[in-house]
């Protein structure tokens, strides 16, 4: 490895056991190459230290790429994260083969670069850890999914039915609890034992699922913005604290538009040429962003058409009163609802029904009933003369 002094910038290659690094120069020549183990820690962390401080550094947004940075930032570097498939289109317009060493070239030269068209957020810590429990609950969810499924196949296969009340509740667990006793022969020994094995795992899951749960509200009572966004009809505890973690910094949106387009609610076209009267073609939302968002105003859009009033006629008025189109309507709710969550966390308010007059707006005059065929105002509009 040549010396360090004339490094402007440094590219880093992650991989899970190791990386590879191109260091340039002002000049953008490449300075040296070096492979870094991630084994032994204290190691990396002292080639970290030899290298010039401030020196922006730009990793991909690979899986592993928190903790690499916040290694890089705590020995004095500017780490900065770039989006894994503009690198990779990019390196595929100028006809690279990908290879470990092409992409540390790659990502080195980022910098020169006068627009910032490849940077992605690189989220602190604290948002890192407020998606980790949210990765841990949709994880939990799906294993709890998952063992419910499980436990119905072994109701169909023996032939036993209950349509009577949900079976996971508390009256179905009393009837599956009848059903794994000793002295019941309904299902054979096999699938008794099965049966009350996956009842285990589910109560277990279900009591973690309650824990994490927990840990969700007590967040979001400490978030004032959480708490407002708890206010817009259809978010509850669970989907505030789902937004305000996939969201991160609602600074780093200029527009409402720009997190609708974030959150893949933004209405797209690949129609191309003559357009006919029948219904539009190619008409699809974005498919590049973050899909738990999609997902969480999707479903506050589903509670929001519940609970009636303006996003209840939004609904009618797009699907021609729940006729038709009934996903392309809630996809125009959770639009709203999305452009709403940016006022009230930008702007630090809570949702009203009625939206807030414009600043400066004159207050509009009611306009005064006339009295039928004559034309004059129903009041007088001075005394009657005696």
């Amino acid at each position: 490895m040549g010396t360090n002094v004339n490094v402007s910038q440094i590219g880093l290659d992650v991989h899970r056991k190791f990386s590879k690094v191109t260091a340039r120069g002002s000049d953008g020549k490449v300075a040296w190459r070096q492979r870094l183990e991630h084994g032994d820690r204290v190691r990396l962390r002292e080639q970290f230290e030899r290298w010039p401080k401030s020196t922006p550094v730009v990793l991909e947004g690979t899986f592993g790429w928190g903790w690499i940075s916040d290694e890089l930032e705590a020995a004095g570097l500017d780490p900065h994260l770039a989006s894994s498939r503009k690198v990779a289109a990019w390196r595929k317009a100028r006809g690279l083969a990908k290879s470990n060493r092409t992409d540390a070239d790659l990502v080195s030269e980022l910098p020169f670069e006068r627009e910032r068209w490849w940077e992605v957020w690189l989220a602190p810590p604290e948002v890192r850890d407020q998606r980790e429990w949210l990765r841990y609950r949709m994880t939990l969810v799906r294993t709890q999914t998952g063992l419910k499924n499980r436990i119905h196949a072994i109701m169909h296969r023996h032939g036993i039915l209950r349509e009577q009340s949900d079976l996971f509740g508390r009256d179905g667990r009393r009837f599956l609890s009848l059903l794994v006793a000793p002295q019941d022969a309904t299902l054979p020994d096999s699938a008794r034992a099965t049966l009350k094995g996956y009842l285990q795992l589910l109560d277990h899951v279900r009591w973690q699922i309650s824990a994490v749960t927990r840990e969700f509200r007590k967040q979001v009572k400490a978030s004032p913005s959480a708490l407002r966004l708890k206010t817009i009809p259809g978010i509850a505890w669970i989907l505030s604290y789902t937004i305000m973690a996939e969201v991160g910094r609602i600074e780093r949106f200029r527009s409402a538009r720009h997190l609708v387009s974030y959150s893949l609610l933004a209405p797209l076209a690949d129609d191309s040429g003559d357009e006919d009267d029948g219904p539009p073609k190619g008409r699809h939302v974005g498919h590049v962003g973050r899909r738990t968002l999609k997902w969480a105003f999707i479903e506050a859009a589903h509670g929001a058409v519940r609970k009636g009033g303006r996003f209840r006629k939004t609904f009618d008025r797009r699907t021609n009163g729940g006729k038709r189109d009934k996903n392309r309507g809630y996809i125009t709710v959770a639009n709203e609802l999305c452009r709403i969550s940016y006022v009230c966390w930008k702007k630090q308010v809570n949702y009203t029904v009625e939206p807030p007059p414009r600043p400066g707006r004159r207050k509009r005059r009611r306009k005064q009933a006339s009295r039928p065929e004559l034309g004059q105002p129903e009041a007088a509009m001075v005394a009657a003369a005696e």
